[in-house]
């Protein structure tokens, strides 16, 4: 631009430049023909002919034949056009022939551009041609052009002398042999191939832009000067004719033309090619290939994944993957550095992008001020001395704003593309290496990289715990050697493409009795999260690297320029205020970890209560929880209003430096400096001080994810070089491995010689004590037989997991002399199911299934053997029932089960089972063994299977392996050997024979199931995914807690302080100018600056204050909003029925408390600020341009609406695609947990790649909505950029041309209101859409407060403060139903239970049991009365009633926390009272003194009680009962799984300790109440029987006498109730 260097009136320069260039000619010979301008495009003909000859000779075969020699080339090189195949291409008539051609051309609209092109080439030839003739005949006379600027043309006279061609003749040959060459480039490229098409295109269209730029240069350059004329203005129409051709081919054309679809992998293009890859450039330039989708969302309530346009070949996992693995993997070839180059490798193309893009911002963000300067400049001087028209400054002001807004808008586009595919890249190449690792490896230096590189939240917890493996820490089998090795952290190197292992270092790590595998889930899970989201959040490296320092470079060298040294001093005011907010930031982080301290406790307050609701309300804990939840909640809003204050204190300085900063720089200026203020100096500079605020904030912003993003990025490079491996995938020669093969004549043998493993790749270190180092020991040769069952058999922590780990490969092989060998064949598949049963969030059929055909009837069988018939019929959806996240929908035994059909169906000719009999009782147990194991469909099989059911299982066994405690091979041969050998395993025989014997007398194993399913095979009841705007309702409910009981006078006070601190502000602006334009009325003496400076001090403080007091009233109302609806959403939840809970998962509810609640406490609140500020200011902005010129109120107002109709197209647009974003990462992360937690299954299966398959597919389908979601907010910032850029333009034309407003402080001012309003439109539709976004949440919390309801306690309700005195218990003509339109679940029960009577209930699965408990506690609808201590239940307030009787479930619901916490949650009762009960129930006695692990009331309880045993959580539950002193206790007995002693402890417990307590037992084995008081026998809902046992069983048509007749112990039952009799 003229006169940069010189701003203000100083264009003296550009006359000089100008003068100088003029001088030229005069020193140059006066032929120099060459040196025109108009000679260029001669050049560049010649150039592309040069170029175009040397590409056929190097094409031609002796060239190609010579390189052949010389350098072989690879054969398999393909070109990246599809290969185009000869003559018989086109072979099939005229008409097809042409339309195969004008296809390989990319369409007919592709092909029509290059013939309009060639078409305009001709034309161009042709007005060249008559140029050309007119100067030879030096007749051409000039238009009225012509005339006006020079009469006619001089004539020559021809003499013998004078050369050919004049000179001014050569240049319009030149020209014309230009044109020519480019018609034949144009003819060329619409009738060869494609490829030689190609080419030439890209030749002709540089050559018509060079054509195009010297016309621009010579003749449209001079017309927005006032000092120059255009050069071949004597051509008169021609001239604007060539021009005009010349724009239309060389700008125009090419712009607006769609480009080909190329495709990626030409063996594989896509049906339907992604408009972004066909889009022409100016398409692609404003996002003009969105419109489509954007329209068809707007018309629509919902738009769905399959409605988007579809994917990008570049954005395919596949090919992502193919580009990008050869330099991130070592498996694929990857250098071994770290992750970091290896990206950038990757990306190097697309931040070479990202770097001309920033600083093309970095240069047209000083657009608006240099041209508001120039133009104040032009008015300020009346136009004296000016050179540039004030048009071009006012086009300036739309076409620089416009040219930073793409450029800007095309780095965010390639950065977000970038992130996209960052995230699918990492996730899969994490997911990859996950494959390789041994799972008992820890991940290594941890403690250097920290836990996790941000705050916690409820998502990254139950991401991190969705995956683990439901048992952390287990009580039976062979989990304690399965997890006790693995606590040591391995290196491993890369070489030759394989991770080498080496440096192996143990850690001493005695924290958790957690295992490390369930850590490394975690870890794993946190790296394709957290750390994945902290690497793409710091991809901008080049704003702060480049993009900052270069703006503010120029910033600087701008304000020098106008304002001399002072802008130095007002920079250096700038640098010293900075520390203050970077100390406030300080304190915010400090503030903010405390607050999310408090915030994890209420979380956690919360998922467990919610883990526990039915517990609680069965206990009538709901206000005692609400009210430890409320205590929580206070702590955490106390610290968020300390947050919130010193956000405030934030805002108010972000607000006060730049302005001081400016009154700083005007003072020195003028009082100082002695230089008077100008219009143009004022609100050029105002623009260029927000420009420089905003770079230092963006630092403050930014430095701190670029670090967030190293550590993270670090992580996963360390995850990637240090786990350790599996042996079959490091360097097997440090070992010596290779030298310890297995004979060719043993391939086929499954077994062991001279072998030991361990856990880990381990030679250095030591263990702490109490952590023994296991190793397994095969010494001398253990061989399994082919065809037959083998059991391994052995104590808990023998090593009998870790013997088929051994052989799955999944434990580091050690070999112990030079005939070491181990095998485990594959060719005929192997098969594994897992202790801890592993089940995908698949159909259970998918399950059972893994990929391999369905036959129908081996699928039948299967479900036969593996005793899932019966199953399969509790599931309305059979077995098209979806099995849920971790098999959250399935019992442990019906896992267990389908884990092993899984196996069973599969066609693997080697089963190895690792006890899967522990989770079955035993009916079922001896059904697996006899109808599945001895079946057909193990018939011939190799069976290797782990047990403790040696007696069950040796019935069908051939041999038997005998394993001891330390890891060594007892025997091996027949089961007798076994149990000779080894005294332990004789008596646990023994025990099991007798458990076998007992069984005969269950009569109802099987818990009764009752669930509302779908025939779709849903569980539970969808979650809705909302559609349109957030409702009214949901968003009063907000509002109206905002402003609590005087709304109306909150939102009037608030609204005034915040209108009365923006029009301060627009004050402030216009007090600048009106200062500045002093100096025009008044000599600069009598211009009182000290007093304009004070007036805009007072300014700033009134500012500071309004804004101060009114953000300060909003903050306390957003907290009175978050504490009622936080109370009003737990108080609905605790009060909700139980039907309700059970149609309703409890991950939802958790999520409405916390991630919905942290939205509403957090983004919701800022955004509903920021929305009612934009708003003020935005109104009074352009009130304030309408003050000043009127005129533009309606153009104003129609930006406005226009902006917001654009805006609401992109709202609706975005919550649909980011809806579908959501939805699609869950599958992807789901999948991810599900394979790592069943690891050893899918390597045992041979699966590994069918799931890295599974994985790039849900990828993509998180791609295609992310990329779109991305690409929505590009098409948006565009379009309202325009808009607002356009306004400015407009306004500023009005003023200069037409609007006759004198001053040029007033024209500045509007322009910079102008300014200000319109670029707020966007950011006012961003922060709209964000609300609506939250608003979501809103709206899901409001559903949940509207959710049915029990009954409310009243006064009338509570009962006398002695009831109740006994436990007498009568029942009158009781039903009961589910829900208030269901069936009868039971009919018409007449009872009654005198005080301390012992009554058992028994009954088949569906008689009702369960329903008569709850009904006694009104947790299901019912008719008829209950009286209990001879008060009507239902006249009592449910909490009173609940909270005097106790009702033990089977498998009884822990809290988190210690055993003293789950006995006495509310601190109600001291120790000894605890150890009493403790002592009662039975604990002391099935317990062993010494014993380490022994429980006492300080023992940690883990999630719902999982580190307890089932009988050892009776026993908590029992003696929490004890504890509650309840009259009445409900007890639903536990089924085999409890072992013979805890099970005679407890039935001691009930008959001896509480003797005076009505007891009612759910009976499942009919030993345990043969004794009772009376027994009652329900069937289908009805009382068929009640009465005492001796009295029931002399009934011989009873249903009682029935039972005991079919059970195997018949006598023994006789007699005990005789006994009792």
């Amino acid at each position: 631009m003229y006169g940069l260097g010189q701003l203000g009136d100083h264009w003296s320069a550009q006359t000089v430049l100008g003068a100088h260039f003029g001088t030229l000619p005069k020193i140059l010979p006066k032929d120099a023909v060459w040196l025109s301008s108009l000679m260029i495009p001669a050049y560049f003909a010649g150039a592309s002919a040069v170029l175009l000859i040397l590409h056929l000779i190097l094409l031609s075969s002796p060239v190609q034949n010579t390189w052949a020699r010389v350098v072989r080339r690879s054969e398999d090189l393909q070109p990246a056009t599809p290969p185009e195949t000869g003559a018989n291409l086109y072979a099939g008539g005229f008409f097809s022939d042409a339309k195969a051609f004008v296809s390989q051309h990319g369409g007919p609209i592709i092909y029509g551009y290059k013939v309009a092109r060639f078409v305009g080439c001709l034309a161009l030839l042709g007005l060249s041609l008559a140029t050309f003739i007119l100067e030879e005949r030096e007749e051409h006379t000039l238009g009225v052009l012509g005339k006006h600027w020079g009469g006619k043309r001089p004539k020559h006279r021809a003499s013998d002398d004078q050369p050919l061609f004049s000179r001014a003749e050569w240049h319009q040959f030149a020209l014309c042999m230009a044109s020519v060459y480019a018609s034949l480039l144009g003819l060329v490229s619409v009738t060869t191939r494609p490829r030689w098409s190609k080419l030439v295109s890209t030749h002709l269209t540089t050559l018509l832009l060079a054509i195009f730029a010297v016309y621009a240069y010579r003749d449209l350059f001079p017309l927005v000067t006032f000092t120059k004329d255009p050069k071949d203005l004597h051509e008169g129409y021609l001239l604007w004719a060539k021009v005009s051709v010349l724009a239309l081919i060389s700008v125009v054309f090419p712009m607006v033309s769609p480009r080909q679809y190329i495709p990626c992998d030409p063996a594989d293009p896509a049906d339907t090619p992604h408009p972004e890859q066909t889009a022409s450039w100016l398409s692609m330039l404003l996002f003009i290939w969105e419109d489509p989708i954007v329209y068809l969302a707007y018309k629509m309530p919902h738009l769905s994944h399959e409605q988007l346009p579809p994917m990008s070949d570049d954005d395919r996992s596949r090919n992502l993957i193919k580009k990008a693995f050869p330099h991130l993997d070592p498996f694929s070839g990857g250098k071994r550095r770290h992750i970091f180059f290896g990206l950038m490798r990757v990306y190097r193309m697309e931040y070479t992008i990202l770097a001309l893009m920033v600083c093309i911002v970095a240069f047209v963000n000083l657009a608006s001020p240099l041209g508001i300067n120039f133009l104040l400049q032009y008015l300020e001087t009346g136009g004296e001395g000016a050179v540039v028209r004030p048009w071009v400054w006012i086009t300036w002001l739309f076409f620089g704003p416009m040219a930073g807004s793409l450029a800007f808008q095309w780095y965010i586009f390639i950065a977000t593309r970038t992130l996209v595919r960052t995230e699918g890249i990492i996730t899969q190449l994490v997911f990859n290496h996950s494959l390789r690792i041994r799972m008992k490896a820890e991940l290594p230096d941890d403690s250097k990289s920290g836990e996790s590189t941000a705050a916690s939240t409820p998502d990254t917890a139950s991401i991190a715990e969705s995956s683990t493996p439901d048992d952390e820490v287990g009580t039976s089998g062979s989990e304690e050697e399965t997890l006790q090795p693995s606590s040591a952290s391995v290196t491993s190197s890369s070489r030759k493409g394989k991770q080498k292992a080496k440096d192996a270092k143990e850690t001493n790590d005695t924290r958790m009795p957690k295992s490390s595998a369930d850590n490394l889930v975690g870890k794993i899970n946190n790296l394709v999260t957290t750390d994945l989201n902290n690497i793409t959040d710091g991809r901008d490296l080049l704003l702060v690297g480049l993009y900052i320092p270069l703006q503010v470079g120029l910033c600087i060298w701008f304000l020098y320029n106008i304002l001399g040294w002072s802008a130095l001093v007002g920079l250096a005011v700038m640098i010293l205020l900075f520390p203050l907010p970077g100390y406030v930031a300080q304190k915010i982080q400090t503030v903010q970890v405390t607050k999310m301290n408090k915030t994890d406790a209420r979380v956690q307050t919360v998922t467990e209560t919610m883990n526990v609701l039915r517990m609680i309300k069965l206990f009538g804990w709901e206000h005692k929880m609400d009210k430890k939840i409320t205590e929580k909640r206070e702590e955490e809003l106390i610290w968020t209003w300390k947050q919130k204050i010193l956000e405030l204190i934030n805002n108010n300085l972000n607000f006060v430096i730049p302005l001081v900063t400016m009154l700083s720089t005007y003072t020195t200026y003028t009082l100082v400096m002695g230089q008077n203020l100008s219009a143009s100096k004022v609100f050029s500079s105002m623009s260029i001080f927000d420009i420089l605020r905003d770079q230092l904030h963006t630092v403050f912003y930014m430095v701190p994810k670029m670090v967030q993003a190293k550590v993270s990025l670090d992580r996963v490079n360390g995850f990637l070089v240090d786990t350790e491996l599996l042996d079959q995938y490091t360097d097997s020669d440090e070992q010596g491995i290779q030298l310890f093969e297995q004979d060719e004549n043993d391939s086929n043998t499954i077994g062991f010689r001279n072998a030991v493993f361990a856990w880990s790749n381990d030679n250095s270190g030591t263990l702490t004590p109490s952590k023994r180092k296991f190793n397994l020991r095969v010494e001398d040769e253990l061989v399994f037989e082919r065809g037959h069952i083998n059991l391994i058999v052995g104590p808990t922590g023998s090593g009998k997991t870790s013997m088929l780990m051994a052989l799955l490969g999944e434990m580091h092989f050690i070999p112990s002399d030079p005939t070491s060998w181990f095998g485990l064949p594959r060719d005929g598949g192997v098969a594994y199911a897992a202790q801890e049963s592993w089940v995908q969030n698949e159909t259970i059929r998918d399950n059972i299934l893994f990929g391999t055909p369905y036959d129908e009837i081996r699928y039948k069988k299967v479900l036969h053997q593996c005793a899932l018939e019966r199953d399969l019929t509790l599931f309305e959806a059979g077995d098209q029932t979806e099995v849920g996240e971790k098999g959250l929908t399935l019992s442990g035994g019906q896992k267990a089960r389908i884990t092993l059909a899984r196996a069973i169906y599969s066609p693997a000719q080697i089963l190895l089972l690792d006890d899967v009999l522990a989770a079955l009782d035993v009916h079922t147990s001896k059904w697996i063994v006899d109808k599945c194991l001895a079946g057909d469909l193990v018939q011939g099989r190799t069976v290797l299977l782990v047990t403790h059911n040696v007696a069950m299982a040796s019935s069908v066994a051939h041999f038997v392996v005998s394993l001891g405690s330390n890891g060594r091979v007892l025997s091996q041969g027949s089961i007798s050997d076994a149990i000779a050998k080894d005294d332990r395993l004789a008596a646990e025989v023994a025990k099991e024979q007798e458990a076998i014997e007992d069984e005969a007398e269950v009569i109802d194993n099987e818990p009764e199931i009752k669930t509302e399913t779908k025939g779709d095979g849903k569980l539970v009841v969808a979650e809705e995914i909302l559609e349109g705007h957030v409702s009214w309702a949901a968003f009063k409910l907000y509002l109206v807690g905002l402003g609590g009981h005087y709304s109306l006078i909150f939102w009037i006070v608030f609204l005034a302080l915040m209108g009365l601190t923006d029009l301060i502000n627009t004050i402030q602006t216009w007090f600048l100018g009106y200062w500045a334009s002093q100096y025009e009325i008044h000599p600069p003496s009598e211009v009182k600056v000290p007093y304009y400076l004070t007036v805009y001090a007072l300014l700033l403080v009134v500012a500071c204050l309004a804004y101060s007091v009114g953000y300060a009233l909003y903050f306390y109302g957003t907290m009175r909003a978050s504490r009622t609806i936080h109370k009003q959403l737990v108080e609905s939840v605790l009060g909700t029925t139980l039907r309700w809970l059970d149609t309703t998962p409890t991950s939802r509810v958790i999520t409405r408390c916390t991630q919905d609640i942290r939205a509403i406490d957090g983004p919701l609140a800022q955004g509903v600020g920021f929305v009612v500020e934009l708003t003020l200011t935005m109104i009074i902005k352009l009130g304030a341009v309408v003050v000043m010129t009127p005129a533009f109120l309606l153009p104003g107002l129609v930006v406005g609406v226009v902006g917001g109709f654009i805006g609401r197209m992109y709202m609706k647009a975005q919550l649909s695609v980011k809806r579908e974003m959501s939805n699609a990462k869950a599958p992807v992360l789901g999948h991810f947990g599900a394979a790592i937690a069943g690891l050893t299954s899918i390597r045992a299966y041979g699966a590994e790649e069918a799931f890295k398959g599974e994985s790039l597919t849900r990828i993509d389908r998180y791609t295609k909505s992310a990329r779109m979601f991305y690409n929505l907010n590009r098409w948006v910032s565009v379009r309202l950029d325009v808009i607002s850029a356009l306004f400015t333009a407009c306004l500023a034309a009005y003023l200069i041309y037409g609007g006759n407003i004198p001053k040029a402080s007033n024209i500045g001012f509007s322009l910079n209101m102008a300014v200000g309003f319109s670029s707020m439109i966007l950011w006012w539709v961003r922060f709209l859409n964000e609300v609506e976004v939250h608003g979501d949440s809103l709206e899901r919390v409001d559903s949940y407060i509207k959710i049915e309801q029990e009954p409310k306690s009243t006064e009338g309700g509570q009962p006398p403060a002695y009831w109740p005195a006994s436990g007498d218990l009568r029942v009158e003509n009781l039903s009961a139903r589910y829900s208030l339109d269901g069936p009868k679940v039971l009919h018409d029960l007449n009872f009654h239970i005198a005080s301390g009577q012992r009554v058992g209930i028994v009954g088949r699965t569906g008689s009702g049991k369960s329903s008569l408990t709850l009904s006694l506690l009104r947790c299901i609808f019912t008719d008829g009365n209950v009286y209990y201590d001879g008060i009507p239940t239902s006249s009592i307030n449910l909490e009173a009633l609940r909270s005097n009787v106790t009702i033990i479930p089977q498998i009884p619901e822990l809290l988190t926390g210690t055993l003293r916490q789950n006995l006495d949650p509310f601190d109600q009762h001291d120790d000894a009272v605890l150890n009493d009960a403790l002592r009662s129930a039975g604990l002391f006695a099935v317990q062993d003194e010494s014993d380490e692990s022994k429980l006492t009331l300080e023992s940690a309880i883990s999630s719902g009680g999982g580190n307890l045993s089932v009988g050892q959580r009776q026993i908590l539950a029992l003696a929490r009962a004890m504890v509650r002193g309840s009259k009445l206790l409900i007890l639903d007995e536990a089924t085999s799984a409890i072992d013979y002693k805890t099970d005679t402890a407890i039935q001691s417990s009930l008959r001896h300790e509480l003797r005076d307590v009505t007891q009612i037992i759910v009976a499942h084995r009919l030993q345990t109440i043969i004794d009772a008081d009376k027994i009652m026998v329900l069937d289908a809902g009805k009382l068929v029987e009640f009465g005492s046992p001796a009295e029931l069983l002399k009934n011989e048509e009873g249903m009682l006498r029935a039972l005991v007749d079919e059970s195997g112990d018949r006598d023994a039952l006789y007699a005990m109730a005789a006994g009792e009799a």
